[in-house]
């Protein structure tokens, strides 16, 4: 694959003048290339510069990017500019789609929630797309509206009220609430009591401003209103977000002696009408205009951004010519309005305030630079106020503060978005650096200038935590860059850590995949970070531990799939995960005797029961128990068994495994000292034993040496001497000799199950732990290595990691598998019976990980 970017990263040193800077390469580097997608068979018109690419990434870690390949480049005579989204865990996978667009895609905007796309074109068409089925490589049109010939410029979804703050001062506090304030914002459009309303909001090139809402119902409710009574063209927009609830949009006509204008947009629901109420704000006029020397150097505005959607107080603005740029940043400010000294000698009025207005000051302006191709703003809410900005500063703690600039030239810099200092620079291949050429060599210059144009990006995307950029090139293809926490500043690895912990707690709290954060985990800071993340996770009161209980175990989940050293525990995490949801799963069936109970469900009842009957006969303690309660018809039962086998499979496996737990760290390792979890697997063992006394056929299966021998008895005999040793409110305590020598005789009384129930990650995270980056082809599947510690061969039973049954060696049912832990469960479900409906449910959107779902073929799963 030619032109993948080499990747020399440099930075500067503040020391010597920025006319000359001097470069100097990092130990830390401050970006790295991590992957390069290319097209397996490259589109014929990729090399046509005034074709606009657009690319944006979700909250999910779904990267939905456009390029100029048409269905004509690969035979199809229907010509329909293509929509590519994929998933960063698996590139190769990409999804296009036949947008339908007849113009070039100008906009491309996902949803708060990283399920919903927006894409709007040139001829004023905007479509909405959802998944089908749940599946990232499954898409389609749900919604449309449509300005006929009237191309849409800026494009975004109506804000739903929800604004985080993350405050970099306490990142020391254990409270999460206090590292991550929510802050008081309204949305941009309320249904009855408060709940935001849907819908989106388009900018057109005529100076429209159109607003789609979604009803309840489904229906679309669309309105259209002339930013200003005088409609002129708008070659550039952008929209932001106030606090109050109200919409403003900032438009230039491309040209920089003309002024940016601002509009305040306010929307409304009037007798089941849709109105639009707009309204001037102050403008300004770019101060590279007003500077007698560069007055006519930079003609036109090319790019037009708020710094983030949700403050529309600060705006950058690029200015270009056709081989240089300049950056000015922009700040909205409060300022006192000067009186007339007619007025000033009259007595003060009591509470009389100074009469104010808003004024556009600059903030800071760029020096001279090279032609800017690309802008991405950080979508990190890191709080900016002067105590934040100390410490982010002494802790060298950088995410959220750069934005990058890319550059025809090929290179990528990083700057201050208050400042506009540079932070970071990022040198490709289209820079001509090699290994024996540096790249801030005044040879690579003049061979840059002078011979034919390289690669440079046209699009550039910050992910949701700002430590990586996905970007497309010129070419069509599909860089991923790391961009280091301290930009290559050398830092303590406890100050690392903290930093990391700091966003894997953020992404956990928001619910927003880690991916990214994922990328500069190294192998040995696996088990510290698994550590410190249990630590914070106790810290935090009842409440929250809840809502998080089953987020932390896939978050430490991933982490321990980063290093050989930890695969094993990784195994028990996802198993954990199962565990969690099928015990839930089976207390949700029971339902109390008599309606008129007491607070506790039976499921409570049963737990507090099992915690304090400490008797290893299983008989005894289901004595305690009101059986009423445990009655289920047949069906439902018989429907369940492959869970119940699961549940008595890997309490074998579990006690099986007891005497080879040792230095070696071993699948199961996990589960010894977790109380909570041996109590869990005691509680189903008991409801397990009395359905089978109602439905004998819904008993796990078990391979015994004896016909005599009752399993069940055994198991929970063994299982609660071990639960004994590690309980949470007793000092734990290592097995004693008398049950390692049981769970050593196990083998020999009943047949032990293997580790098929545990799912295989063929992602691309676990390869790029290394510095050289990977070259990968769309639709070229990687054969990456796997570190989940099981040892399984190519040929081996295939398993429903959900469902827990066997599909065979060769399945001939589609399946989908998760983007995050590689999980498989059939596509198609085969049961009809309500109880595993119920059961099915719980992951049709996500996988128990929170991971999203793709389509694999059956050869794949």
């Amino acid at each position: 694959m030619d032109g993948w970017m080499d990747g020399w990263i440099i930075s500067f040193d503040w020391n010597v003048a920025p006319t000359k800077m001097a470069a100097r390469v990092l130990a830390a580097h401050s970006m790295e290339l991590a992957y390069v997608c290319d097209w397996e068979r490259r589109p014929k018109s990729t090399h046509c510069p005034s074709i606009p690419l657009v690319c944006s990434w979700s909250c999910r870690n779904l990267v939905a990017f456009t390029t100029d390949l048409k269905n004509d480049d690969c035979g199809d005579p229907d010509v329909s500019h293509m929509i590519h989204i994929m998933d960063t865990e698996h590139p190769w996978d990409v999804y296009s789609i036949s947008s339908g667009h007849a113009e070039v895609i100008s906009c491309l905007e996902w949803d708060q929630s990283g399920s919903r796309l927006l894409s709007a074109d040139g001829d004023g068409h905007i479509k909405c797309w959802s998944m089908s089925e749940h599946l990232v490589n499954s898409w389609e049109s749900v919604l449309s509206s449509s300005l006929e010939g009237d191309p849409i410029v800026a494009l975004s979804w109506l804000h739903n009220g929800v604004k985080l703050a993350l405050h970099v001062e306490m990142s020391g506090s254990t409270n999460f609430g206090e590292k991550f304030s929510r802050v008081k914002f309204s949305p941009s459009l309320t249904l009855f009591g408060g709940k935001p309303m849907e819908g989106w909001l388009a900018v057109t090139v005529s100076g429209l401003v159109t607003v789609s809402l979604l009803k309840p119902g489904g229906a679309l409710l669309t309105a259209g209103e002339s930013l200003c009574r005088l409609r002129g063209r708008v070659a550039l927009a952008d929209i932001a977000f106030t606090g109050g609830g109200n919409i403003v949009v900032a438009a230039t006509d491309g040209s920089s002696s003309s002024p940016v204008q601002f509009y305040k947009v306010v929307v409304s629901v009037v007798s089941e009408k849709c109105r639009i109420d707009t309204e001037l704000l102050p403008s300004l006029f770019l101060r590279c205009t007003t500077d007698p020397i560069r007055r006519d150097k930079y003609p036109a505005v090319t790019h037009l951004k708020f710094l983030t959607r949700e403050n529309s107080e600060q705006v950058l603005l690029c200015a270009s010519n056709q081989s240089g740029s300049i950056v000015e940043c922009w700040s909205l400010r409060k300022e006192g309005l000067p009186v007339n000294n007619i007025f000033q000698h009259r007595s003060p009025v009591v509470g009389e305030k100074q009469p104010t207005i808003l004024k556009w000051r600059i903030l800071t302006t760029t020096n001279d630079l090279e032609r800017v191709s690309a802008v991405a703003l950080p979508k990190l809410p890191i709080s900016i106020s002067n105590t934040d900005l100390k410490v982010a500063s002494d802790t060298k703690f950088c995410p959220g503060l750069g934005l990058a600039l890319a550059f025809h030239d090929g290179t990528i810099q990083i700057l201050h978005r208050l400042s506009l200092h540079t932070m970071g620079v990022f040198y490709g291949s289209a820079s001509s650096a090699g290994p024996s050429q540096r790249p801030g060599e005044e040879s690579a210059i003049k061979r840059q200038r002078t011979g034919a144009p390289g690669l440079h990006f046209k699009t550039l995307q910050f992910s949701w935590t700002s430590l990586a950029l996905a970007g497309v090139d010129n070419h069509g293809k599909l860089h991923m860059l790391r961009v280091s926490p301290s930009m290559g500043q050398v830092l303590e690895m406890n100050t690392t850590l903290r930093h990391l912990l700091f966003l894997l707690e953020y992404c956990m709290v928001t619910g927003y995949d880690w991916w990214d954060v994922l990328l500069h985990v190294q192998p040995g800071m696996v088990h510290n970070l698994v550590d410190r993340l249990h630590e914070e996770y106790m810290r935090q009161n009842q409440a929250l531990q809840q809502v998080l209980a089953t987020r932390i175990v896939a978050v430490k989940a991933s982490l321990c799939k980063l290093s050989t050293a930890t695969a094993a525990r990784a195994c028990d995490f996802h198993a954990k995960l199962l565990l969690i949801a099928i015990s839930s799963t089976l207390k949700s069936l029971l339902r109390p005797h008599v309606l008129n109970t007491p607070d506790k469900s039976p499921g409570d009842r049963l737990s507090e029961i099992c915690a304090k009957n400490m008797d290893s006969d299983i008989d005894k303690v289901m004595i305690n128990l009101k059986t009423e309660e445990f009655v289920l018809d047949g069906p439902p039962l018989q429907s369940l068994q492959q869970l119940i086998q699961w549940v008595g499979d890997f309490v074998l496996y579990l006690l099986a495994n007891l005497p080879n737990q040792g230095s070696v760290v071993r699948p199961g390792f996990g589960f010894m000292r977790d109380g909570a979890s041996l109590g869990m697997l005691r509680e189903m063992l008991v409801m397990i034993r009395i359905w089978g006394l109602l439905k004998p056929g819904c008993l796990p299966t078990f391979t015994a040496t004896s016909d005599s021998q009752d399993s069940l008895q055994l198991l929970f005999r063994l299982l609660t001497k071990l639960w004994l040793c590690c309980r949470d409110d007793a000092p734990p305590q290592d097995p004693d000799e008398s049950l390692i020598d049981e769970c050593c005789l196990l083998p020999s009384q009943l047949l032990v199950p293997g580790m098929d129930w545990l799912p295989v990650n063929d992602g691309v995270i676990v390869k790029l732990q290394g510095k050289q980056p990977i070259r990968l082809h769309f639709g070229k599947s990687a054969a990456l290595a796997t570190l989940d510690g099981t040892g399984r061969s190519a040929g081996c039973q295939r398993t429903d990691n959900l469902r827990c049954v066997h599909m065979g060696v060769c399945p001939t049912e589609d399946s989908k598998a998760c983007t995050r832990c590689g999980c498989v469960t059939m596509l198609r479900s085969p049961n009809k019976s309500n109880a595993m409906k119920q059961w099915e449910q719980r992951w049709i959107k996500n996988c128990l990980c929170g991971g999203l779902w793709r389509r694999i073929p059956p050869t794949l799963a």
